[in-house]
């Protein structure tokens, strides 16, 4: 299934994107999520104006937010800087084992050639500090699946922690994961967020539609 609208009102979308998808493409022939919300808006006759609140990585699903005009852009920013969005994601990591729950806590350094980040001493230059937790949701062999709250939001930060810890995650090729042939296993399947007129808190939750997260489709690995 492609992208898709999961709820709106007059300031916001809760956008489901598929992996795969751009959030913004540089290239103008690709198709992205940004030009895609646009078209919407402008099909309907409404103002095109679209602000991305949160990006997921190109080969990433799940769980985006967009404003519909600068304001609500300007008051989600800040809620994003301020961590008071809230935002989990189920990864498959394959290892001979991991424990139960852990708080990672690292340094990380973006390689801009590279468009990858690297885990770093924390007197590195440049370097900026990462904090994610996670707990095991279920397992068959050796492969995990993790639910993960992240404390922080640095640039490849999931892929490049766990990576760190020798489980990259499943299909992450970039990373040091075991190749699939499929997108890589990482979905952000919640988003928490106060609704920028009412100060109400909103939450919202998606399945993982990856091919290799139905290994783990049965009545208990998805709840909450």
């Amino acid at each position: 299934m492609g992208a898709r609208i999961i709820y709106e009102d007059e300031d916001l979308y809760v956008i489901y994107k598929p992996a795969g998808l751009a959030a913004e493409s540089k290239d103008p022939s690709e198709e992205d999520l940004f030009s895609m919300l646009r078209n919407e808006r402008a099909k309907r006759g409404e103002d095109t104006y679209i602000g991305l609140i949160n990006r997921l990585d190109q080969p990433v699903e799940g769980l985006c937010l967009a404003a519909k005009n600068k304001r609500t852009a300007e008051i989600m920013s800040r809620e994003l800087v301020d961590h008071k969005i809230k935002k989990n994601y189920y990864a498959i990591v394959k290892k001979d084992n991991v424990p139960e729950k852990e708080r990672l806590v690292d340094y990380l350094v973006k390689d801009s050639q590279k468009s990858r980040a690297r885990v770093v001493d924390e007197n590195t230059p440049r370097a900026k500090r990462a904090v994610l937790s996670y707990k095991v949701k279920g397992h068959f062999d050796d492969y995990w699946l993790l639910d993960i709250s992240l404390e922080t939001g640095r640039f490849h930060q999931i892929r490049a922690q766990l990576a760190g810890r020798n489980m990259p995650i499943l299909g992450d090729r970039k990373y040091g994961g075991f190749p699939t042939g499929r997108p890589l296993c990482l979905c952000a399947y919640r988003i928490c967020y106060l609704d920028p007129e009412t100060g109400v808190e909103k939450e919202f939750c998606i399945d993982p539609e990856g091919e290799d997260f139905k290994d783990f489709n049965d009545e208990n690995s998805f709840a909450g």
